[in-house]
């Protein structure tokens, strides 16, 4: 494919979104996109937004689904705000998306589908290419389909067939806009068609022909170009949440010697976690769909008893249902890692949207007092050493730890380094193989001594010689491990399980707050996914000339051990979460911190503008100065001709 001598802008980053009809292929475009911008080099991070619906009507607004790719030359923290260019196939898509976009922006549209039924299906009485009801955005109407089913006539498809590669059309034109590179989604089409050759040659053909119609065309007269970002050395693959939390609990396993069980029932927007795990047998994992949530963690606690690492994957309705494993779990004293992939709530909710407000639920969700360590990932590529974290927590405490992931770090992607083997921890799972108390011939094995650093009780494999098992749901005594009804023993035994929890701050890192003045008098502390939004927030508020400091939080049980300290320096505490105040929650009867929240539950990630505007707000509040919040808006790009 060779270059014109259109014009050629530099620019420093751009967020385009691909929507269109749950069967128009937009996942699928937006991924061959994202896979050719890491093969460029650029930093991104991706938002994939799908229906719930499993077939929403065609052409309808609940049935529109979308990918946002948001890549620059530099390092970049979210998906973005507004994108720069949208890709519409369908008047659906464009009115479901149209309020995100920035004026100015640029929208490619495929006409074919704008015909009286899509525009009334869409809610349009009048089709928006006509008159001036676009007028502030940049807007290029384009046959996409019948342009694609031109391209592809010659391999003999029904009509039907043929414009179903319209989403590679579009691809091609979007690839030869921002200078991608061709050949890996080249592979990748004669790789995924090869058993249907005209399939695989329609494709490609149109992927083609939707890079030659920006060579040629004068609808198009401006090429762009983003450089690759500079990134620290290393190994980089493009990775999405779910497949560097399976990594993560892989590797996990291997670190420790055990062979992986994963009992699980599928779930959006967990699922993934389970078909990557069943490909990787070579390193010792089993993988068990079982008939349900109950079953799925039942087994993983029976693969925890026998030695193994017990793994169970689901998401905040399936953590309801394994609740009262899970207190098994804490009551037994065994290593089970929990994996909840949080979605919007209560109930069936929003399958396919984000959310973070299990927090509490991880927190308090079993009956009883049930102590739980909860580790929390921030990014995509963070799933794979939380996933390690939580492994190594639950092996050296023997305690059930629940991973909270959600479903924007699960389905979004980011460029992700892969550690070297000996960045990773050991993690020494100790088995006891010995008798531990008294001598000789009343030498005998007490499943509730406990090793005096950690806490943890002896983890005996069924079947060692002379080590006889006690344990089970009811209470047991401590040390002997006899069940035991005593009141002054349970609260011992309550207190101690509790302690053994509090005990794994002393083996975490404490809070590290990026404060780089060292004068803020306002930190914005958050947790998980919201990592990316308020990073990019507290830049914008930087750059306008304010200090505010940062901190987010991995382990959220136990806290780090100087939290308290860092909390206390500084005047006001602003809290953003997806949920109405979780963390907040429990950072003011931990702390008696007078912690703000900033709280949204749209199923969508933060957005950094807004959230900018808040961190200003509360800077201006603190330093009892007037600050003008316009200066926050979404960033323009950059031109550089």
């Amino acid at each position: 494919m060779t270059q014109t001598d259109k014009q050629v802008k530099q620019l420093d980053r751009v967020i385009i979104r691909f929507a269109g009809d749950s069967g128009d292929g937009m996942q699928l475009t937006g991924d061959r996109f994202t896979q050719e911008t890491a093969a460029f080099g650029n930093d991104l991070v991706t938002l994939p937004n799908f229906p719930a619906e499993i077939r929403a009507p065609q052409g309808t607004l609940p049935g529109v689904s979308s990918f946002q790719v948001h890549f620059a030359d530099h390092d970049i923290l979210t998906a973005g705000d507004a994108p720069d260019v949208l890709v519409a196939m369908n008047p659906a898509a464009l009115r479901a998306n149209l309020g995100d976009l920035h004026k100015g922006a640029t929208i490619i549209v495929d006409t074919h589908d704008f015909t009286a039924r899509n525009l009334t299906k869409a809610g349009y009485t009048t089709s928006p290419l006509d008159g001036d009801t676009l007028a502030e955005y940049a807007v290029h109407p384009v046959d996409l389909t019948g342009m694609t089913v031109e391209a592809v006539k010659e391999f003999g498809l029904s009509r039907k067939d043929a414009s179903r590669a319209k989403n590679m059309f579009a691809l091609g034109l979007l690839s030869w806009m921002y200078g991608r590179p061709t050949d890996p989604t080249t592979a990748f089409l004669t790789k995924r068609f090869a058993k249907v050759p005209d399939i695989r040659d329609a494709n490609l053909a149109a992927f083609k022909a939707g890079w030659n119609f920006g060579e040629t065309t004068e609808t198009f007269a401006v090429q762009y170009e983003i450089k690759p970002a500079t990134l620290p050395p290393g190994t980089y693959r493009n990775i999405t949440g779910n497949l560097a939390l399976a990594y993560g609990l892989v590797a996990g396993g291997v670190q420790a010697g055990l062979p992986l069980f994963l009992g699980t029932y599928p779930i959006t927007p967990a699922s993934d976690i389970l078909h990557e795990l069943s490909k990787h047998k070579s390193f010792g994992v089993t993988t068990f769909q079982a008939e349900d949530e109950i079953a799925g963690v039942g087994a993983a606690i029976g693969a925890s008893y026998a030695g193994h690492l017990g793994v169970t994957s689901t998401s905040g309705p399936g953590v309801a249902l394994k609740s009262e494993a899970i207190g098994l779990a804490v009551m037994t004293e065994l290593p089970l890692v929990v994996v909840d992939v949080q979605r919007g709530g209560p109930s069936t909710g929003l399958p396919t949207k984000t959310e973070q407000a299990d927090l509490l639920q991880a927190m308090f969700g079993r009956n009883g007092e049930a102590p739980v360590p909860i580790v929390a990932p921030q990014s995509p590529g963070d799933c794979f050493a939380a996933a390690v974290e939580a492994t190594r927590i639950a092996v050296t405490y023997r305690t059930p730890v629940l991973l909270l992931s959600d479903g924007y770090l699960a389905n979004g992607s980011e460029p992700w380094r892969v550690p070297a083997v000996d960045e990773l921890p050991v993690i020494d799972p100790a088995f006891a193989t010995e008798k531990n108390h008294g001598s000789g011939d009343d030498a005998e094995f007490w499943p509730y001594l406990r090793d005096e650093k950690t806490l943890a009780r002896p983890w005996a494999i069924p079947g060692t010689a002379g080590l006889e098992h006690r344990i089970g749901g009811l209470e047991k005594g401590d040390g002997h491990g006899n069940i035991s009804y005593d009141p002054a023993n349970h609260d011992f035994m309550v207190r101690t399980r509790q302690a053994k929890v509090d005990r794994i701050a002393d083996s975490i890192p404490p809070v590290e707050v990026d404060d780089p003045s060292g004068e803020a008098k306002v930190l914005v502390l958050g947790w998980g996914s919201t990592y990316g939004p308020i990073g990019a927030g507290v830049r914008r508020v930087r750059k306008a000339g304010y200090q505010v400091a940062q901190a987010h939080l991995r382990h959220l049980n136990p806290f780090p051990s100087n939290l308290g300290e860092v909390l206390k320096g500084y005047d006001k505490v602003l809290v953003p979460e997806m949920n109405l105040g979780q963390l907040s929650l429990l950072l003011r009867a931990k702390y008696l911190v007078d912690a703000v929240g900033y709280n949204h539950v749209r199923g969508l990630p933060l957005k950094a503008t807004e959230l900018a505007h808040a961190i200003g707000e509360l800077v201006g509040q603190a330093e009892g100065i007037d600050i003008d919040l316009g200066v926050w808006g979404e960033p323009t790009q950059k031109e550089h001709i």
